[in-house]
């Protein structure tokens, strides 16, 4: 769908110089999509993307989630260890984002060190298993920079789009942002979203797993949250 890919310039069968033209081209329009330091598309393809994929769930009536994540504390990573450590640090982090979701999936650098990913054709329980991969998985990672070994954690808020509970682009980018700042207010290192239909109350996901051991006897679905159906093939 908007896997991301090395675009390889076809044969040109008018000459070489034309085939220069054709590859200047592509690397232009590569560069205009793309986050220098990152390599994740930038703000300005997330609009464009996103807004597209809204119009898809208008056809398709299958939901589009999107991810916003903020690391936590990074302000104390660039003061103590300066720039460039907190630099290496989000390329790191851009690399994990990269691996921890599906190649249909729109990563993007949101700006300084908060990320946007859009998680087309997904229902609300895979998005939420998604998003608690990444977190898991960035907590756990190490970054060499400046002599250290640096750990951060990342704070992630969940917004869906469904054709009958439809939202604008900036409202879905507003409700994601919302429950980014739920999640530090909680306590960070975490994932919030809005209830799911049979819940009464905004969650996060370490709420809903002390709430599924309390209750571990009684039959429920609250592993669905965190298990879903996919092949390899769809991660990246």
């Amino acid at each position: 769908m908007h896997s991301r890919k090395t675009v390889t310039a076809p044969e040109c069968p008018v000459g070489e110089s034309h085939c220069t033209v054709i590859n200047e081209v592509i690397a232009l329009r590569e560069q205009v999509v793309t986050d220098p330091l990152t390599g994740l598309y930038n703000l300005r393809y997330f609009h464009q993307a996103l807004e597209q994929e809204l119009e898809r769930t208008e056809r398709t009536r299958i939901a589009t989630a999107v991810m916003m994540i903020d690391l936590d504390f990074f302000k104390q990573i660039n003061d103590t260890w300066g720039h460039e450590a907190g630099n290496d640090v989000l390329t790191s982090v851009a690399a994990i984002i990269r691996a921890s979701t599906r190649r249909l999936d729109i990563q993007c650098r949101y700006g300084g060190e908060e990320f946007v990913v859009i998680l087309p054709s997904t229902e609300r329980r895979l998005a939420v298993q998604v998003a608690e991969r990444l977190r898991e998985n960035i907590a756990a990672a190490e970054v060499e920079t400046a002599g250290q070994t640096l750990t951060v954690t990342a704070s992630i808020g969940l917004a869906f789009h469904n054709a009958d509970n439809p939202d604008s682009a900036s409202g879905l980018v507003a409700s994601a942002d919302h429950f980014l700042y739920k999640a530090k207010r909680e306590g960070r290192n975490r994932v919030c979203y809005p209830a799911f239909e049979s819940e009464e109350v905004i969650v996060c996901g370490e709420e809903r797993q002390a709430l599924g051991s309390m209750f571990a006897d009684q039959p429920d679905n609250e592993e669905e949250v965190f298990e879903g159906d996919w092949s390899e093939s769809d991660w990246s």
